[in-house]
């Protein structure tokens, strides 16, 4: 179909930070919810799958534990389909993917299809979905893209007080079986997230830089090498490589406290519905914290800060798990659940922001995978690590202690080295003549649009061509020459 080529992200395509932006941030905000809810969804159905298989609460926790892998350990796959064949058409066979695994789910005969299906089928299928619908909307938002991301991010709260009551609906009419059908039609919906996903096309050229283009030797000066299906040299930067070590250590303690406070409570000897109650809290505050973030990151004030502004909201996270720790009644649960619940969404709306602000639209892709593995192996650590701590203590004061320390030491590694790192690469003569290379082909880009919007006639045209060239021109030089002065250096 050719939609790799078309929906590489052409260097010719200005971001239109609306229009059909909209429509792509409405199936992001779909794809998001499903892709992060659902694997906390699915474990409304345990206490049924438990009866009928007669297995334990631990075997059953598995399936939400894979989901999870699947949906951060094939980041890589997922950016070499998107490389390969284009967004839209992995998001559509992934949402086939996410509906045929709950529906095969139905027919299991032991907790093991349930494994098969559920888990890793699913979790594919969510996958395929997650991080195309990320990198799409990335590509369709510049200006307004910290807002994008936020709005986005709000579809995990939403979603989870949404499918957590209509599971338990599901579970008491259907049966898990039934439930699990239901949930598998409602899955196909992210086949219509993948349509809407329209690839961006580069504008119409104007026919005498046609003509030029389609001689021979403008042929062979502007071949390219093949895009890389998944771009290693993304380790090669500096940011990159801190924000994958700092993100990897945040995950081990993120999580954590949602997994545990409803138990927490139950521990200090409080009723289910009572406890079950906080986590209600938590989302509702998480759904209104994400997008205000994305707001308060775009303003021209803090976006050039925007890496400062994740730190901040990591180390706020962080701080808030040591404090929630001394808690000693449900009021002091109630209050950490709020504060949690505005870090927590304030992480969640920043975290894709900022790396696409480190790494830039090209290398969005690969980049987004790589982290995703690095952070599946943290995930899979992390949950089951403090409940062998709870297991010793028998307290879980120790648990949100360690999930604190956790989440506070990747706070002071991200900081820390975008301070001492990151900001000096920003400084070096490399660096600076490579943002005057953008910045001349930025220029060079507006220039040629428009143009074409003025409807120029064609000796203005050549005009503006030859002094793009001249400019062009004289930016390889500079470039050459700066060159020339690292390698002596």
């Amino acid at each position: 179909m050719g939609g790799a080529v078309v929906d590489d992200g052409p260097t010719g395509v200005k971001a239109p930070d609306g229009g059909w932006g909209w429509a792509v941030l409405a199936g992001c905000f779909v794809i998001t919810g499903f892709s992060y809810a659902f694997p906390k969804a699915v474990s409304v159905f345990f206490k049924e799958l438990i009866r009928e298989f007669d297995v334990g609460y631990s075997d059953t926790a598995w399936i939400s534990s894979i989901l999870l892998a699947m949906l951060y350990g094939t980041g890589p796959l997922c950016s070499v389909l998107v490389n390969r064949f284009g967004c839209r058409p992995v998001m559509m066979v992934g949402g086939l993917f996410a509906s045929l695994g709950m529906i095969l789910a139905t027919f299991a005969t032991s907790i093991i299809h349930i494994y098969l299906c559920t888990g890793v089928i699913t979790g594919l299928g969510l996958a395929l979905n997650f991080q195309p619908s990320l990198i799409m909307l990335n590509r369709y938002f510049s200006e307004k893209r910290p807002l994008a991301n936020g709005l986005a991010a709000a579809g995990s709260p939403v979603a989870l007080c949404c499918l957590s009551p209509l599971g338990q609906i599901l579970q008491y009419q259907y049966g898990w079986r039934g439930g699990f059908l239901i949930l598998g039609g409602m899955l196909l919906n992210c086949c219509a997230c993948g349509a809407l996903m329209r690839p961006l096309v580069p504008p119409k050229k104007p026919q005498e830089l046609e003509l030029k283009e389609s001689s021979p030797a403008a042929a062979e000066e502007e071949k390219k090498p093949k895009k890389k299906l998944l771009d290693f040299s993304v380790f090669k930067d500096r940011g990159f490589v801190i924000y994958t070590v700092a993100a990897s250590i945040m995950v081990l303690g993120l999580f954590v406290p949602p997994v545990f406070v409803v138990n927490y409570a139950k521990a200090l000897d409080y009723e289910d519905t009572k406890s079950a109650l906080l986590l209600t809290i938590l989302g509702f505050v998480d759904m209104f914290a994400r997008p205000l973030a994305g707001l308060v990151a775009g303003t021209k004030w803090v976006r050039p800060r925007s890496v400062y502004l994740f730190s901040f909201a990591i180390i706020f996270n962080g701080v808030t798990d040591l404090i929630g720790s001394q808690a000693k009644d449900y009021t002091g649960l109630v209050i950490f659940c709020i504060f949690f619940g505005i870090s927590y969404g304030m992480v969640g709306a920043l975290q894709f922001e900022v790396l696409m602000a480190i790494v830039g639209t090209e290398k969005f892709s690969s980049a987004i995978g790589l982290v995703l593995l690095m952070e599946a192996m943290a995930v899979l650590v992390g949950p089951p690590g403090a409940g062998r701590l709870l297991d010793y203590t028998k307290q879980y004061m120790y648990v949100f202690l360690l999930a604190g320390c956790e989440v506070t030491l990747s706070a002071i590694v991200i900081t820390l080295g975008n301070f001492f790192c990151i900001s000096r690469k920003q400084e070096d003569p490399a660096a600076k003549l490579e943002m005057a290379v953008s910045d001349a082909e930025r220029e060079g880009l507006n220039r040629g649009v428009e143009g074409e919007e003025e409807g120029e006639e064609e000796p203005k045209g050549k005009e503006n061509g030859e002094v793009g060239a001249v400019e062009a021109g004289e930016v390889m030089m500079v470039k050459e020459e700066g060159e020339q002065e690292n390698t002596s250096l």
